[in-house]
């Protein structure tokens, strides 16, 4: 069980002990953002290291990389990082040396894309179902797998993480959210299988729970092991609270030390904004809230909720109700580059948020995406934050780089 002291009166500044003995400093996290800054050969690079050691100096205790792809056939995006054999570890343990600095957690998210691969990946997309994704025209249509590609797939997890450990990584974080490969399993809309990985909540639970029995027997018990969980998909037959309280209570016997809970997949990424128009959200700012409550009700489980959080006071109002363990900030981290060092010094502290037109309403979130894309290069390169970017030019610049990228 997560140890909890509160011996001064700022309860962000708290460390956390994991259920593995793991000690986090404080309770920010920088949740995971897509880098994209892999060289050709999908291994890290100099500006990945100036990223992270930039974000190891400005006070977070823990750091979540973006995607590390366990198959580099099944990207999220043209430049992800891959760790598939141990040519790459090298490389990787310079931006991990880099990321751990200042007694930092740094920690890999590991990931599959499946039919979310985008078409600067492959034209052969795999997923439970051949069930394709409609955005943009950036997605094949995917083959149903076989029993063969799915024992594959729990191979490359647990190779990738071990992998992850000998490179310095102080924890892994399985990605089962935001309408990735495992999140497809579970979800009932993409997952029509009639096998034993179909049909039932126990069937479609089954691959992530495999990917976790066996982390946790080839990492050792005190290794941190996290999962990205969608407490829903916002989406009429979707997966939804019940599946995810099941899983929950699964994991929770598994023994993972962290659960960060999240919501939506690409299908559905204006979910964001019909939370907030909810009452209760506006009024309590964070976006998973009230389904972490529950969690908390139910099992003994660390929990970290990302989206949302913009006040000091609001952060240390739930941390001291105890509704949740750890607060994730993705945006705060590129809208202010002394995030959150600035954040801790006064109890009056708010995030702003980047603020920009864009009247291409099916392109609006692709067009914030490539905003933020380009604020993380900028600080991958040394340079300042650039609030003022345009987002068309977003579009075009991620646009290109996808392309130049993925197939030239």
């Amino acid at each position: 069980m997560a140890s909890t002291s509160f011996s001064t009166s700022s309860y962000l500044k708290q460390e956390l002990q994991l259920p593995c003995g793991a000690v986090i400093k404080n309770r920010i996290v920088k949740a995971a953002m897509t880098e994209r800054l892999a060289n050709r050969q999908q291994q890290a690079t100099k500006r990945l290291e100036k990223l992270y050691k930039h974000w190891s100096s400005n006070g977070a205790g823990l750091l979540i990389t973006g995607n590390i792809m366990v198959d580099k056939r099944y990207k999220e995006a043209s430049a992800n990082l891959v760790l598939e054999n141990e040519n790459a570890v090298s490389s990787l343990s310079e931006m991990v040396r880099a990321g751990t600095a200042n007694n930092t957690h740094l920690w890999a998210q590991i990931s599959h894309a499946g039919r979310q691969s985008t078409i600067f990946s492959t034209f052969k997309p795999i997923a439970p179902s051949a069930i394709q994704l409609k955005k943009l025209f950036l997605f094949a249509k995917p083959k149903a797998m076989t029993m063969e590609q799915i024992n594959d797939v729990e191979d490359r997890f647990e190779k990738t993480a071990v992998l992850c450990q000998k490179a310095g990584f102080t924890g892994i974080q399985v990605h089962a959210a935001h309408g990735y490969l495992i999140n497809q399993f579970l979800s009932p809309l993409t997952n029509k299988r009639t096998d034993e990985y179909g049909g039932t909540i126990e069937n479609r639970a089954r691959l992530l729970i495999n990917i976790i029995n066996r982390l946790r027997k080839r990492l050792g018990d005190s290794f941190p092991i996290s999962v990205k969980l969608n407490s829903a998909d916002f989406q009429r037959g979707g997966f939804d609270e019940d599946d995810a309280m099941y899983v929950i209570r699964i994991l929770e016997r598994l023994g993972i030390d962290l659960l960060e809970i999240s919501g939506g997949t690409y299908e559905n990424v204006v979910f964001f904004e019909r939370l907030k128009q909810r009452e209760s959200t506006r009024q309590r700012e964070a976006y998973f809230i009230d389904f972490a409550k529950k969690i908390k009700a139910q099992t003994a489980l660390p929990i970290m909720v990302t989206g949302g959080f913009r006040s000091r006071s609001f952060c240390e109002q739930v941390l001291k109700n105890i509704e949740l363990d750890l607060i994730g900030f993705a945006r705060p981290f590129l809208n202010e580059e002394n995030f959150p060092k600035n954040f801790l010094k006064t109890s009056e502290s708010r995030v702003k948020d980047a603020t920009f037109d864009f009247k291409i309403k099916k392109m609006k979130d692709f067009a914030e995406a490539g905003f933020y894309d380009y604020q993380i290069h900028r600080l991958a390169k040394g340079k300042s934050l650039k609030p003022d970017y345009n987002p068309y030019k977003a579009v075009v610049r991620m646009t290109t780089n996808e392309l130049l990228k993925g197939w030239f």
